[in-house]
């Protein structure tokens, strides 16, 4: 019989990054709860904040908006998203979201297989927010 324990992270606990922009927490990865499959967290983008432009070479992203309105750009074409809906970023497909609402935006991402390296996980295709920040720290699947 297997024992399993609760992995639980409150997104309060998590780290913020800005590096790409808005503000992006990682609450599960295999840095915080040892996952082995994927990484996921919440994000938060005032009114006319970004996450800048970028693609996943070995994931596909899920990201689900749970406040406000939002606007991801997938090669280009525009996905307008409210409360409620889930979009699905293929593996390669640049992507920008933007808050184009008049509130606090709240999403809920995950982002599966890992990629090789964490290093390896993101392209930026636009210039970063915060350059000087690092990015997100996720760990690797040992």
């Amino acid at each position: 019989m297997t024992t399993t324990r609760p992995d639980k992270v409150n997104a309060a606990d998590a780290a913020p990054n800005r590096r790409r922009g808005g503000d992006i927490r990682v609450t599960l990865s295999p840095k915080t709860v040892g996952s082995t499959s994927g990484f996921g967290g919440v994000l938060y983008l005032e009114p006319g904040e970004f996450v800048t432009e970028h693609y996943h070479p070995y994931s596909e992203e899920f990201v689900h908006v749970v406040a406000g309105r939002l606007e991801m750009a997938l090669d280009g074409q525009c996905v307008p998203l409210g409360p409620g809906d889930s979009l699905l970023v293929p593996i390669g497909v640049r992507h920008r979201l933007v808050n184009t609402g008049a509130e606090r935006a709240q999403a809920v991402f995950h982002l599966s297989p890992l990629a090789p390296r964490p290093d390896l996980g993101h392209v930026d295709t636009e210039q970063l927010v915060a350059p000087g920040e690092p990015a997100p720290e996720v760990g690797q699947a040992g």
